[in-house]
C-alpha cells in the first residue's frame, strides 16, 4: 500500500504542526492549564480561522470534507503538543453525531457556528455505572407538553464546562442496557435544573459531571428519532476512537524523541548513557511499539468513515487495543530511562506519560476492546 500523503494532506499537516509549534510551548501550555477555561481560546480561534474546525464536516454543510486520514493528521499534531482544546470531543465526536442525526433546521442553526469555531460542543454519554457500555443509560427523558424532561447524572464530560451546547444521551423507554429506547438531546448548559461540577483531569483537560433535575428540552432539540440513537452513538464513537489513536501517536512520538535526546546528553561514567547497549535495546523496543501502533492508527483512520460493519468494528477495536498497550509501554519505559526527572511537573515528558495513560482509559481500555474484538470474531 502507498502510505504517502497527498500534497494537500502534507500542507494540512505542516499547517497544524507550525501552529502548534508557534503557539503551544510547554510554558504556554502551563499558563493555559491554569486559566479559567483550561485551554487557549485564542488557539481555538486560530483553529477556526484556518478552517481546521471545519475539516471533519462535509462540503455540503460548509466544511472541508476531511477524511479520517485528515482528522488523523490534525490529531497527531495536537497530541504532539499536548494541546488542551477539546477538538476531538467537539468537532469529531459531537460534530459527527450532529451531522449524522441532525435535522435540516438543527444543521442550519448549529453547523455554521461550529465550523467557524464560535461554538463548542461536548458529548455527555458516560454514567457512573456504564463502564464503556453506551447502552447502559439510566438518565431518563419523560415526555411532557412541547418537549422532554431529563433527569439523571452524566460523568467525565470532557470540555463540558466550556461547551455552548451539550449532547446528552437519555432513555426515553425501556430498561437500562436495552438497545432500543436511547435518545440524544441538545441541551443548553444554562438550562434550569442543570448543574455542573467542574474539575481538572489528571492529564490536563478540564471535565465536568452533569446533574440533571427535570431539565426541559424542546422537541426541536431531539437529535434523530426517539429511542433510535444507539447505532449513531456506536458509529461516531468509532470515529472518535480513530482520532484518539492518532492523538496518542503524536504524544508517543514526542515521548520517544525526548527520551532519545536525553540518552544522548545524560552523562554517566564519562560518556552519554545512550552508549550503553542495554539502554539502546530498550529504546529500540519503544520505537518498535511506536511503529506497530502507528500502522494500526493509520488503519483506524482509513476505516473510520466507512459504512458501519463488523469488519470496521473489529479493526477499530484492534487498533485501540494495540495503541493502548503501546502507549502505556512507551510511557513507562520513557520514565524508566529518564529516572527521577521523568516524573517532575516541570518537565514535559511527565505530562506526555500521564496523557498516554489516561488516553488508554477513555473510550474503552485495552481489556474492553480485546473482549469486544473477541466477540466480533465470534459474530463473523
Amino acid at each position: 500500500m502507498d502510505f504517502k500523503l497527498t500534497e494537500e494532506q502534507q500542507m494540512l499537516q505542516d499547517t497544524v504542526a507550525r501552529l502548534v509549534r508557534d503557539s503551544y510551548g510547554f510554558e504556554q501550555r502551563e499558563h493555559f492549564y491554569r486559566s479559567e477555561p483550561g485551554f487557549s481560546r485564542e488557539f481555538w480561534q486560530q483553529l477556526g480561522e484556518l478552517g481546521l474546525c471545519g475539516m471533519p464536516f462535509s462540503e455540503a454543510h460548509g466544511g472541508f470534507g476531511g477524511s479520517g486520514v485528515d482528522n488523523m493528521l490534525i490529531m497527531t499534531e495536537l497530541g504532539r503538543g499536548l494541546c488542551l482544546e477539546p477538538y476531538l470531543q467537539s468537532q469529531i465526536h459531537a460534530g459527527g453525531l450532529l451531522q449524522q442525526l441532525g435535522s435540516v433546521e438543527q444543521l442550519e442553526r448549529l453547523l455554521p457556528v461550529l465550523i467557524s469555531g464560535e461554538l463548542q460542543l461536548a458529548v455527555a454519554l458516560e454514567e457512573r455505572q456504564s463502564h464503556y457500555q453506551l447502552l447502559d443509560v439510566q438518565t431518563r427523558a419523560e415526555r411532557v407538553d412541547g418537549g422532554w424532561e431529563l433527569s439523571g447524572r452524566k460523568v467525565v464530560v470532557i470540555g463540558g464546562h466550556s461547551a455552548g451546547m451539550l449532547l446528552v444521551s437519555a432513555r426515553t423507554r425501556g430498561e437500562a442496557r436495552d438497545e432500543q429506547g436511547i435518545s440524544l438531546f441538545l441541551v443548553d448548559p444554562q438550562a434550569e435544573g442543570l448543574s455542573r461540577k467542574v474539575y481538572p483531569t489528571i492529564d490536563g483537560p478540564k471535565a465536568c459531571d452533569l446533574f440533571l433535575e427535570r431539565v426541559l428540552v424542546r422537541d426541536t432539540d431531539l437529535l434523530g428519532e426517539p429511542g433510535q440513537a444507539l447505532a449513531a452513538l456506536r458509529y461516531q464513537q468509532g470515529r472518535a476512537i480513530a482520532a484518539q489513536c492518532a492523538e496518542a501517536i503524536g504524544s508517543m512520538q514526542e515521548a520517544c524523541q525526548l527520551t532519545l535526546d536525553y540518552l544522548k546528553t545524560r552523562q554517566q561514567f564519562g560518556k552519554p548513557i545512550g552508549k550503553f547497549q542495554a539502554l539502546q535495546h530498550r529504546m529500540v523496543d519503544m520505537r518498535t511499539e511506536l511503529e506497530l501502533a502507528t500502522s494500526m492508527a493509520i488503519l483506524a483512520a482509513c476505516v473510520a468513515d466507512q459504512a458501519d460493519s463488523l469488519e470496521r468494528s473489529r479493526r477499530l477495536a484492534a487498533a485501540k487495543f494495540i495503541v493502548t498497550r503501546a502507549a502505556r509501554f512507551i510511557a513507562e519505559q520513557a520514565i524508566q530511562l529518564h529516572g527521577g526527572i521523568g516524573m517532575t511537573w516541570e518537565y514535559n515528558l511527565a505530562h506526555h506519560a500521564k496523557r498516554l495513560v489516561m488516553l488508554s482509559h477513555q473510550l474503552g481500555d485495552d481489556d474492553h476492546h480485546l473482549s469486544a474484538y473477541a466477540e466480533l470474531l465470534h459474530s463473523a
